[in-house]
């Protein structure tokens, strides 16, 4: 089985892995990094959104042998203590229900804030337009991201 060195949260990990692996499984399976989550597995939910060099990417489509040096950001990476904007907003907002899209939307909110520290309502919904919520939270994570960007 081939080895592949990833750089996840900041670190360089080592993995073994089929090629077509999605990047999903070697984080939850080979990194125990269970915050992103299944949903659908053909990059429809948005459940296993991640950042890549940044960007908001599905993990669930993304094979491990395309991520080569690609910088990796998951739920558990993008705050050390949990205090990120976003995550207070969160909070404050009482945004998850059942919670398991929620790691997903966050890292959606995130790559979107980092380009855009201002985004408008229509700005907000295009962008988190791919991100089911099963519970209907939409207009409570529009306020959290609304909140967050004056942070």
């Amino acid at each position: 089985m081939p080895q592949y060195t990833i750089h996840v949260n900041g670190q360089p990990k080592t993995v073994e892995a089929d090629s077509d692996t999605p990047l999903l499984w070697v984080l939850r399976d080979n990194l125990s990094l269970a915050g992103t989550k299944y949903g659908c597995g053909i990059a429809q939910c948005g459940a296993c959104t991640i950042h890549v060099d940044g960007n908001a990417m599905r993990s669930c489509s993304l094979p491990i042998s395309k991520v080569g040096d690609q910088k990796i950001t998951t739920i558990e990476g993008l705050s050390e203590n949990g205090d990120h904007p976003l995550q207070k907003a969160w909070a404050t907002h009482d945004v998850p229900q059942c919670g398991y899209c929620q790691s997903g939307q966050i890292m959606t909110a995130a790559a979107l804030l980092s380009k855009n520290k201002r985004p408008s309502d229509d700005e907000i919904i295009e962008t988190m337009h791919g991100n089911i919520c099963r519970c209907a939270s939409y207009t409570k994570i529009k306020e959290a991201i609304k909140a967050a960007s004056k942070l």
